[in-house]
């Protein structure tokens, strides 16, 4: 190995290193450190040595008690050239995260990676490993994407991987079902709901499709030509787009995120009045059902009378539930 001289800057880079890798092995040789490290063995020694004059400063900036500085098995190193640390200033203090904190952590990585081209770094399945070892105690079982919606990223992936369109059944709210062949660009969700957006052959433009209403996805032998396309923002408006208003307690405004960042806002007391631009009103009962009694849709009518339909449809299977 070389034995070029190191600059501070590198050594300073390399002991930071150092520290958590030779506390990992736990025992290990001066050869096998130094070959890890692309430095030769002297140079690897020399850092060693240099670990024990580092630690923890004490009163006044100095170190004064021995167990405040890095120590090693010197007979160990002198003897046989093996490196063992026998004090970790420090390190083993390091906060762990809670259950709960890693679990937050676990749902965010799993989130990203439900996007297609991300799921499958290494870099993504090795954090989750790591949080799931690194919490003070076993995380919370977290599970972001229901099964269809993983089906649905799977298979973008593989069409993305290999070029090609997808095709699925779709069924818009009170419409008959069609056909669509999409050159997908990708998964993501929004406002607790799961989207693909993609070129739409039918359509003949970029279009968001809600995957609640997507079923029998199969790749196609069909080249994809648009995937290069601008993509829209989720909500951004278009032409196609109806205008809603929504009626509601100020008190909720907070809860209501994404869908007042793009209404203009009217009244005040305990409510307000939202008029927005939405592709498809009635999927607005979801809000309103999230939320009862705090929002009501105030048009358009076709909008209230879905909220209505969907409310009395639970209604009854919660009434057959409780009969049964």
């Amino acid at each position: 190995m070389s034995a070029q001289p190191l600059l501070a800057t590198e050594r300073a880079s390399l002991i930071l290193q150092l520290v958590p890798y030779l506390i990992g092995k736990g025992e290990v040789s001066v050869a096998e450190a130094a070959e890890e490290f692309e430095v030769s063995p002297e140079q690897l020694r020399a850092m060693v040595e240099k670990l024990t004059v580092i630690g923890l400063p004490g009163e006044g900036g100095f170190w004064q008690m021995a167990n405040d500085l890095f120590d090693i098995d010197w007979d160990l190193l002198d003897e046989q050239d093996r490196i063992v640390i026998t004090n970790a200033v420090g390190l083993e203090r390091a906060p762990r995260l809670t259950a709960r904190e890693a679990a937050a952590l676990l749902a965010g990585l799993q989130l990203a990676a439900a996007l297609p081209g991300v799921g499958d770094s290494d870099v993504v399945q090795g954090l989750l490993a790591k949080l799931a070892r690194g919490a003070s105690s076993t995380p919370a079982d977290v599970i972001v994407a229901p099964e269809a919606v993983d089906d649905v990223r799977v298979t973008v992936a593989e069409a993305l991987a290999r070029g090609v369109a997808v095709s699925f059944a779709y069924r818009a709210p009170d419409a008959a079902p069609t056909t669509r062949t999409v050159d997908p660009v990708k998964v993501h969700i929004a406002g607790g709901q799961w989207y693909l957006q993609g070129w739409c052959h039918l359509r003949e433009a970029m279009r968001t499709f809600h995957l609640d209403r997507v079923s029998e996805l199969v790749l196609t032998g069909i080249p994809i030509t648009h995937g290069g396309e601008r993509v829209p923002e989720l909500f951004e408006p278009s032409d196609s787009d109806v205008v809603a208003e929504l009626r509601f307690r100020a008190a909720v405004a907070p809860l209501l995120g994404d869908y007042l960042d793009r209404a203009a806002v009217s009244g005040d007391g305990d409510h307000r009045i939202a008029r927005l631009r939405v592709a498809d009103a009635r999927s607005l009962k979801r809000l309103a059902a999230r939320h009862a009694g705090d929002v009501e849709i105030l048009s358009p009518e076709p909008a209230r009378r879905a909220a209505a339909a969907w409310a009395e449809a639970g209604l009854a299977l919660y009434r057959a539930g409780t009969a049964s």
